[in-house]
């Protein structure tokens, strides 16, 4: 009962860990990858670096986006939900 009683405090710290830091983090991670597999041609995307574009071409695990100054291949983990879907808004 005593050694339960020293471990009480550190089994409560990594549950409020979990619920406040590390589940939080894999559903966003969850909801990303949804988002782009969404993604489909025509669509107006940001970066993470801010650049805006229309995807033109679609692969497993690139994009071609195509901005004013021509067309840019990019990693689809490099399209940002937030910004994106900021812009849908506007």
């Amino acid at each position: 009962m005593e050694q339960l009683n020293k471990f009480a405090p550190f089994l409560l710290m990594f549950v409020v860990i979990y619920f406040f830091m590390i589940r939080p983090q894999q559903k966003k991670v969850k909801q990303e990858k949804e988002f782009e597999g969404a993604l489909k041609v025509g669509d107006k995307i940001v970066t993470k670096s801010g650049l805006h574009g229309k995807v033109a071409e679609l692969a497993e695990t690139t994009v071609v986006i195509e901005t004013m100054s021509g067309k840019l291949k990019m990693e689809r983990s490099s399209i940002s939900m937030e910004m994106t879907a900021a812009l849908a808004k506007k």
